[in-house]
């Protein structure tokens, strides 16, 4: 422990909550998934909800949150001097209804455990980050989005009910339409832990995905290219196959080079897809359509390139070579129909063991922003922006949101998002992230909270409407705060 980071002596002690054969782990320290600022806190690991309720009761002045695979970038699952409750023990999977494709598990499973289970029944998560190595807790709790959001929106939308442990030691039954639910789907964990849930899943006929790429020239090019290839706002798949109707593809989403300027400003790689149907794959394989493989990377894969790169050498230079590279790989004319495995089109990362240190020591900051169709501008003058300051960010993706989100913090919003990582130790970058949070807020946009480790207090109210509703709602449900996390104190959630 540092010398300079205070434990509260009123928090719980391993002699408090400790399971019979020792599941804690006192005073451990802790960063997001970027890797920034780490702090110290008292680990608990529940394995029962009977030990989840013994937690929180013996919660103290600095509280708790719950924490999943630890995939939060920022600092929303860390308790500087608390508790964190680590709830992947609470990883059962109930129930299938194999015919209507409802599954009731606990908090801690992950997405990647579920699309295993789930896959071979013909049925698919509905929404899918980008990396499997998210709990179905902290995808409530984030109220995550995927590649498919016009289509498909947040994940809270196809959750029916979780079971939230609150403040006072009671377990809860929160159905979906109420407003502690609105304000547990996207609350980061403030309003209680969620123990288990109940999730619809979409239907697919195989395991396969038929991908289409292409370049996109510039910004210009790269926008109308994805407000042409998604559904139109809240559409859903007509069918219920997991395919796109007509047109449309369910997924899209862009690798936009942030190094390029001039007439190349925001040139992109997009990568459109859906899953494939059964008449789509070869002879041999549709005796087995949904069996789930894991798939190497192939080197020539853009998002590959971490594997290949040593800790701390992505520079400007070496980074505009490598997306230069990336984008040059991808074909002049497009390429359509190809098939590839769920894992190569949704987790490419995850292929790749701890690339979030590529970035070196100081770890990374990934910053995640929207504005609303009709400030095209001002997307364009952070790109811009960007990329003056030539900023060295090797992942850079720019997605098409549908409507608004129900969840009273859920990030969504329609518009365009622009997620970038960025090197922890650039110089001057703290000020620079304030300009663009200014410019983002004046736009009528939101960063991202769930990514999110600095951004001001004075502009959180103008990002999020409802944020009085939250903070109303959490000092009645909550008012010692026993749920607590250093975005919440750092915000004053």
């Amino acid at each position: 422990m540092s010398a300079d980071t205070a434990l509260d002596t009123d928090a719980p002690t391993a002699s408090d909550v400790a399971p019979a054969d020792g599941g804690v782990d006192p005073f451990v320290s802790l960063t997001g998934w970027g890797r920034t600022a780490p702090t110290t806190a008292l680990l608990i690991r529940p394995r029962s909800y009977e030990e989840a309720v013994a937690a929180v009761r013996a919660t103290g002045s600095r509280g708790s949150i719950a924490r999943g695979l630890g995939r939060a970038h920022g600092d929303a699952a860390r308790n500087a001097g608390g508790a964190i409750l680590d709830m992947t023990a609470l990883d059962g999977i109930h129930s299938i209804d194999a015919d209507t494709g409802v599954v009731v598990c606990g908090a801690g499973v992950s997405l990647r455990r579920l699309l295993e289970v789930l896959l071979p029944l013909g049925w698919f998560v509905p929404v899918m980050p980008g990396t499997g190595h998210v709990t179905v807790g902290g995808a409530i709790g984030a109220d995550i989005h995927g590649m498919n959001h016009p289509a498909a929106g947040s994940f809270a939308r196809h959750v029916l009910s979780v079971e939230l442990l609150t403040a006072d030691g009671e377990v809860r039954t929160v159905p979906r339409g109420t407003p502690l639910f609105d304000a547990t789907t996207g609350g980061l964990g403030l309003t209680g832990v969620i123990l288990s849930a109940t999730v619809r899943l979409d239907r697919v006929a195989t395991s396969l995905m038929s991908v289409d790429t292409e370049r996109a020239r510039d910004l210009d090019d790269l926008l109308a290219r994805l407000a042409a290839s998604l559904p139109r706002d809240g559409d859903r798949d007509r069918d219920n196959d997991g395919d796109g109707d007509g047109d449309h593809h369910r997924y899209a989403a862009a690798r936009i080079d942030l190094l390029a300027r001039g007439a190349a400003l925001g040139r992109a790689v997009l990568l459109r897809g859906d899953h494939a149907p059964l008449d789509a794959l070869p002879a041999r394989a549709r005796r087995r359509p949904l069996v789930h493989r894991p798939l190497p990377l192939r080197p020539g894969d853009l998002t590959a390139a971490p594997a290949l790169v040593l800790p701390g050498l992505l520079g400007r230079t070496a980074l505009g070579l490598v997306n230069a590279v990336g984008y040059r790989a991808a074909p002049s004319r497009g390429r359509t129909g190809e098939l590839r495995r769920l894992a190569a089109f949704f987790h490419p990362l995850d292929g790749v063991p701890h690339w979030n240190r590529i970035y070196g020591r100081d770890g990374f900051v990934r910053y995640q922003f929207v504005v609303g169709y009709g400030q095209e501008e001002a997307l364009r003058r952070i790109v811009e922006r960007v990329a003056r300051r030539g900023c060295s960010s090797f992942r850079a993706e720019l997605r098409r949101f549908g409507e608004a989100d129900p969840g009273w913090l859920s990030f969504p919003m329609a518009g365009w998002a622009l997620a970038l990582d960025l090197p922890a130790g650039l110089t001057g970058l703290g000020p620079f992230l304030d300009e663009l949070d200014e410019d983002v807020a004046a736009a009528g946009g939101r960063v991202c909270l769930a990514k999110d480790a600095r951004l001001r207090p004075d502009l959180l109210a103008a990002m999020y409407p409802r944020l009085d509703e939250f903070r109303a709602l959490r000092a009645e449900l909550d008012p010692r705060a026993v749920f607590t996390s250093d975005l919440s104190r750092r915000l004053s959630l």
